[in-house]
């Protein structure tokens, strides 16, 4: 029985140093992922000498994690995050999986001397990026991305692994079942009912999810114990049928999550533990189960693939998926070099040994030197990138805190609680809070007033609002610190304030734009803004307009533009 004990402390005592040795990823900005997989090497065969060699079990418990994973990600996309996305990061979780498989499988053949399917395999298993490292290391790094950008990576990331997974799963059975042929019809085949099924058995999954926790009465702490398990049957009843239950589970969840639901505020909560764990947990089983040793028969070629998957395989295919829909060049360049590779790309690794291939291994670590390599070269340079792309959000105050409620009736409303920052707007009282958000508590100096005994705020003041949530980009100006006028960032791009009711027409004339003309004497400068952006503009979006961008730094209620800004590339013409 002393097995039992031992066990429990290893595994226990390695999740506890994972969580432990993270505030150290926090503190530098490093990549999360690497850490975990760390821990995992050094705990592993060629570190402390703990021995993990089973192929399936390894799988299962990764494909358990990777399903929750999934959920969260799914449960955690808003609908307008979808509209902003949805078209060209479909692309990119499809079409641009697929072209990236065939370009690392081409390299692949040439630095492994594989044979085809052997190297389009290869290609498959490193084919999908891993979100959960982006979106960790742009939060270590204090910076925020513009919606738009963040929202197609973010759809892009929780939709590809399903296509990874089904071309891995291809190229192994065509290898296993010596067919030279045909593989073009397996794969039509096979996609279209490995999808078709995921996103069937997804939505309706996620639709009875949403009426089984309305209806049933629950304790509060056992209602997202009730979600997961449910999910989880979605995503195990969807592979049972041949669909992709990956896909299954994040549409799952991305239904659920769209819809009123009881208890919303707690399962989100409870989702965000368990998907901490569940990283976790597939990190560590990840790097336990691969043997350093083994890697110098294939560092050189190994390293070579990857540096190839960063500076070519990656950025040509987007490049191609991408140029149908007009998306400005920084934003292509930034989604281009955020394509790092993480647990995914290992699991896929394993899956030849699970399925009995011979020569697994290779795939195993080459994937892992691979995933290293892209966790070293772009982990560390994510946040630069953003920088000098210029696709980093202005800085500014947000709330302290920020609670999503349950109340009766389910309005949407959140409690947001700011710090009044010296300059603030309502300080000067030349601004109010928007109509729709309500000042529920006011704290001065460790004591609560009422609003109307208090009003209006000092500096220091602490401000409890209701608001719905997509009022919290206004609210953010309104309680931020003014930018200091004789400060001057020399990376930042000059923007001229415009008036969104004045004139398109005046806008030409005075700089020199004559194909503005064409849109009518009457259009406004917010009405063009709104119709470029097909009716669903967002905060950082940029049109160009000659040799100038027209950015937008303000939207209310997602449509009507309420601050548009010229940007400059370089010294801005005097009007007149």
């Amino acid at each position: 029985m002393d097995w039992m004990f031992t066990l429990i402390l290893m595994g226990a005592g390695l999740i506890a140093v994972s969580i432990l040795t993270s505030m150290v990823a926090f503190r530098f900005g490093a990549p999360l992922l690497l850490v975990f997989l760390g821990i995992g090497l050094l705990a592993g065969e060629d570190g402390l000498g703990l021995v993990f060699n089973d192929a399936e079990a390894a799988y299962f418990v990764g494909s358990l994690a990777l399903a929750v994973i999934l959920f969260d990600s799914g449960f955690g996309t808003r609908v307008q995050t979808l509209r902003r996305a949805a078209a060209p990061a479909f692309v990119l979780a499809t079409v641009g999986v697929l072209l990236t498989t065939l370009f690392v499988g081409a390299a692949a053949r040439l630095l492994f001397d594989l044979p085809w399917l052997y190297a389009l395999l290869m290609g498959a298993v490193i084919s999908s990026t891993d979100a959960a490292a982006v979106f960790f290391l742009l939060r270590a790094g204090g910076v925020k991305i513009y919606k738009r950008v963040r929202s197609l990576l973010e759809v892009e990331s929780g939709s590809n692994d399903p296509m990874a997974i089904f071309l891995t799963v291809l190229f192994i059975e065509l290898i296993l079942t010596e067919r030279s042929g045909g593989w073009v019809a397996a794969f039509v085949q096979g996609f279209g009912l490995q999808m078709g099924l995921g996103l069937l058995c997804g939505g309706i999954g996620g639709y009875l999810i949403v009426e089984l926790a309305n209806r049933v009465r629950l304790e509060e702490a056992l209602s997202p114990i009730l979600v997961m398990a449910c999910a989880l049957c979605v995503f195990a009843v969807t592979a049972h049928l041949g669909g992709s239950g990956f896909l299954a589970i994040y549409v799952a969840g991305v239904v659920a999550g769209n819809r009123p639901m009881r208890a919303a505020a707690s399962l989100r909560r409870y989702q965000k533990g368990m998907t901490w764990l569940a990283q976790i947990v597939m990190f560590l089983v990840l790097g336990l189960f691969v043997t350093p040793s083994e890697f110098g028969a294939v560092l050189l070629p190994a390293l070579l693939l990857g540096l190839f998957l960063i500076a070519v395989g990656r950025p040509l295919a987007v490049w191609l998926c991408l140029l149908p829909f007009g998306i400005d060049r920084a934003s292509v360049a930034f989604s281009a070099w955020v394509g790092l590779r993480g647990a995914v790309s290992i699991l896929l690794a394993i899956l030849p040994a699970v399925m009995g291939l011979e020569g697994a291994d290779l795939f195993i670590n080459v994937a892992f030197i691979m995933v290293v390599t892209s966790l070293l070269v772009q982990g560390w340079t994510i946040t630069p990138a953003a920088r000098w792309l210029r696709l980093i959000v202005p800085s500014g105050m947000g709330p302290l805190e920020r609670v999503g409620l349950e109340l009766p009736g389910n309005p949407p409303h959140e409690l947001l609680v700011y710090r009044v920052l010296p300059h603030s707007p309502l300080l000067a009282r030349v601004a109010r809070l928007p109509e729709g958000v309500h000042a529920a508590l006011l704290v001065r100096h460790g004591q609560a007033w009422r609003p109307e005994q208090a009003w209006p705020p000092q500096p220091d003041d602490l401000v409890y609002l209701f608001a719905p949530p997509e009022y919290q980009p206004q609210l953010d100006r309104l309680f931020a610190q003014a930018r200091d006028p004789e400060s001057h960032d020399a990376d930042a791009p000059a923007e001229f304030a415009l008036d969104p009711q004045a004139r398109l027409s005046d806008l030409a004339a005075v700089y020199d734009l004559p194909e503005l003309l064409s849109h009518g004497p009457e259009v406004t400068i917010g009405e063009f803004v709104q119709r470029q952006l097909q009716g669903h503009p967002v905060e950082g979006d940029r049109v160009r307009v000659g040799r100038f961008d027209l950015v937008v730094r303000g939207v209310l209620r997602g449509q009507q533009v309420t601050d548009v800004r010229l940007s400059l590339a370089g010294r801005a013409p005097r009007p007149g």
